[in-house]
């Protein structure tokens, strides 16, 4: 199992909406890099769902429900999406500003590559980052 961390702007599609429909289909990833890491993704992976905008935190723990697949609502054949389920909303949500002042965290992507919307997570980084969650 590997862990990932992916970015929504909570406005466009948060994880409160997730937890209500139960599953969607993680889309609109564009960068080569970040789609990189979205084909890497496998069925089973935990995902923890970080709101970009004004939040700026992890806020949610997801699994991918399936593998990536070609994007069916798109003519470039390089777009991948994934199916994803919620898990659990975190008991505290985990800022961006709190990540930075950790010094494990001094080459996470997220404080590396913060445009990034797809990103590999360590397992000790999510032991570390769950923790500080409260999952």
């Amino acid at each position: 199992m590997n862990y990932w961390l992916l970015k929504s702007d909570p406005d466009d599609y948060s994880y409160d909406d997730l937890a209500h429909h139960g599953k969607a289909v993680w889309d609109g990833v564009t960068n080569n890099l970040a789609l990189q890491h979205l084909r890497k993704i496998k069925k089973g992976d935990l995902l923890l769902i970080y709101h970009t905008g004004d939040e700026k935190a992890i806020v949610g723990l997801a699994v991918a429900a399936g593998n990536p697949y070609p994007d069916p609502n798109s003519d470039n054949e390089k777009l991948t999406v994934i199916d994803i389920k919620a898990k659990k909303r975190v008991k505290r949500a985990v800022t961006l500003s709190e990540i930075k002042q950790l010094p494990e965290f001094a080459n996470f992507p997220l404080v590396r590559l913060p445009r990034l919307s797809v990103m590999p997570v360590s397992e000790e980084e999510y032991k570390r980052l769950t923790a500080l969650t409260g999952l």
